[in-house]
């Protein structure tokens, strides 16, 4: 079986951005110049995905309109002779058929975001990426994963260790000890505080799953939140199959949090050297302040 689709859960609200997300999808917000969803779906491409399924909700048309052709824009970059840039937006657009859109039409939770994306999917080993998270590495993280997956035919969730005391903001594993980046889940709980938590190995926003999960999600069972969780999911295909964790080489950025948000567009920002050159005077002299207590 081999990984062709990645889902992408993109019909959120994005709450914690308010007011900036009130007209504006989440995933659309830009680091340095270029929006978290197109990150996400170019590591996908890296990775050799041929089809970008989107589960989408109300107001995310930009997102499809990003990933479309702009005529207007397009014949006026042509017009000034801005070639760069006109090669740059015509490259977001796909080979027709390759980007795929269906609706979460009500607000129940990852597990079913992932379950409406069931018939598209069909009867495949699929990705899950949450553009939340953006993962910076020399190579893709679902490239790392992908080739874990070739050898183990097994669902397979990204992870990371996390503050002990932020357990309760994410999927929490118990696992056998790592062995080359692979760890063997014993068990899966979602949320749990720090006192109940089984470990502090977080599950991250990169999944490779098995159309198994699919019957369990049917199930539509809710967990924390009264939502219907993927981890609980997984936590019940541990019954059918092996699900590996995986600790991948890279750096990962919160999106979802406004200061992982600020620590991604710094960390981007620095390695362009025409900013670079620019920003660092700046930002040293924020710093000086913040030392000097003004």
């Amino acid at each position: 079986m081999h990984v062709r689709k990645a889902v992408f859960p993109v019909a959120g609200l994005g709450t914690r951005f308010l007011p900036a997300t009130k007209a504006m999808p989440k995933e659309m917000l830009p680091v340095v110049d270029k929006p978290l969803i197109q990150y996400a779906v170019e590591e996908a491409l890296s990775a050799g995905i041929r089809e970008i399924i989107f589960v989408t909700g109300r107001s995310k048309q930009a997102i499809e309109d990003h990933f479309d052709h702009f005529c207007e824009l397009e014949q006026t970059l042509m017009a000034r002779s801005k070639n760069a840039l006109l090669n740059e937006i015509n490259h977001l657009v796909p080979e027709s058929g390759t980007f795929i859109y269906t609706r979460q039409n009500e607000p129940l939770g990852l597990g079913h975001a992932i379950w409406c994306a069931r018939h598209i999917v069909d009867n495949e080993p699929f990705a899950v990426l949450l553009a939340d998270d953006l993962m910076k590495a020399d190579k893709p993280v679902l490239a790392q994963m992908i080739e874990r997956f070739n050898d183990l035919q097994s669902s397979i969730v990204c992870v990371e260790e996390v503050d002990p005391a932020l357990t309760g903001s994410y999927g929490i594993v118990d696992a056998d000890p790592p062995r080359n980046r692979l760890t063997k889940i014993r068990g899966l709980v979602e949320k749990p505080k720090p006192a109940a938590a089984p470990s502090n190995l977080a599950i991250i926003g990169r999944y490779i799953l098995t159309p198994e999960i699919f019957p369990i999600l049917g199930l539509k069972e809710t967990g924390a939140g009264g939502e219907i969780q993927i981890t609980d999911a997984m936590a019940k295909l541990l019954d059918q199959q092996s699900v590996y964790g995986y600790r991948y080489e890279g750096t990962r950025f919160d999106c979802g949090t406004k200061v992982g948000f600020q620590m991604a567009n710094l960390s981007y920002a620095f390695d362009r050297k025409e900013i670079r050159s620019q920003l660092m005077p700046f930002v040293r002299q924020i710093l000086n302040v913040c030392e000097n207590g003004e």
